[in-house]
């Protein structure tokens, strides 16, 4: 066992973890939902640590000797290594704190490994001084988690384009099927199978473009606005610097807001992101009001009362899918109003 401190006292940290007295903390006091951080989200915080680092080395403001050693560390952690560092549930008080701590003393004390020093030698490499220099949980947060959803939304978008092809196709397969148009869930007038797998794909490209807009929204960032958006203990030159290192690290464009009190302040890209996700997956629910026009193979038994009864799971597993999404999204409206 090592021993550290913080303002709170002096805490016994095993040996072979990699977290500190700060992390030690939030493990006790925030045992919510046992579930641990999205190791993507960890990645992404990462990458804006490692960006700061080398906007700070750029000021003159770091030394070479202490953010060689954290960028390693960094680029470790990005790469997927020590991933099961990061213990603290992901709802917790502080606004993100306890995360932002996790990740500054897992970087500082698998530097201080690097350089050939104990773990906890934080007079060296300081998860406070060194790996939050210039920064507040206020702007890396935030951050962090739009470099997390510029990643998911691409793997998202990327499904969504292979479901449009799909569709596309099922379009001119169904092509010469004539069925029954609905309106006022009656039977209307004709269209064709393919008209309407068309039409499927299109609302699905259509919410495409919407995520995509909103994704680039979100490249805007607050970083160097420290806790309120002021930019306190932030150099000039680290604030200009800051977003250019980042687009560096993570191949993506990223900039700097305008008004950066405003966009600490204020959450409404996600909102956006959140209500473009809702949107497009009550689209791609489609029209549930079949009255077995299609035969659907069944895929597993209902449930055990219902002895000799099947059901067919990708319509069910699609419907909750949007549920969720939907509902996803309500809840952080909530949130955000009150």
């Amino acid at each position: 066992m090592r021993k550290e401190h913080d303002f709170l006292g002096e805490l016994e940290i095993p040996d072979e973890v990699y977290y500190g007295v700060q992390t030690t903390r939030a493990i006790s006091n925030f045992k919510i939902t046992g579930q641990k951080i999205d190791p993507d989200f960890v990645q992404a915080y990462a990458k804006v640590k490692k960006a700061t680092v080398m906007a700070n080395m750029s000021t003159g403001r770091m030394p070479k000797e202490v953010g060689e050693p954290l960028m390693q560390a960094a680029d470790e952690i990005i790469a997927g290594k020590l991933l099961d560092q990061f213990p603290v549930d992901p709802i917790q008080g502080g606004a993100g704190t306890s995360v932002n701590m996790n990740v500054n003393e897992v970087l500082c004390n698998r530097a201080l490994e690097i350089i050939g020093k104990p773990k906890g030698s934080y007079d060296i490499i300081s998860p406070n001084n060194h790996a939050n220099m210039a920064q507040s949980t206020n702007d890396t947060f935030p951050t962090s988690i739009k470099v997390c959803l510029s990643h998911k939304g691409k793997k998202l978008t990327a499904s969504l384009t292979r479901l449009a092809d799909e569709l596309d196709k099922k379009g001119e397969e169904f092509k010469d099927i004539l069925k029954m148009g609905r309106t006022h869930l009656q039977d209307a007038v004709p269209i064709t199978l393919g008209q309407e797998m068309h039409s499927y794909a299109s609302a699905v490209r259509r919410g495409i473009d919407r995520i995509n807009h909103a994704i680039d929204s979100i490249h805007v960032v607050n970083m160097g606005g420290t806790a309120v958006g002021t930019g306190l203990n932030a150099e000039p030159a680290y604030i200009t610097k800051v977003a250019e290192t980042l687009s560096e690290v993570t191949g993506e464009k990223y900039v700097t807001a305008d008004n950066i009190i405003d966009a600490t302040n204020n959450t409404d890209g996600f909102a956006d992101l959140s209500g473009a996700m809702k949107v497009t997956a009550l689209d791609a629910s489609g029209n549930e009001l079949y009255v077995r026009e299609f035969d659907v193979p069944m895929e597993q038994n209902h449930i055990t009362w219902l002895t000799g009864t099947f059901f067919n799971g990708s319509g069910s597993s699609s419907t909750s899918v949007t549920s969720v999404t939907v509902n996803t999204d309500w809840a952080g409206e909530t949130h955000l109003t009150f």
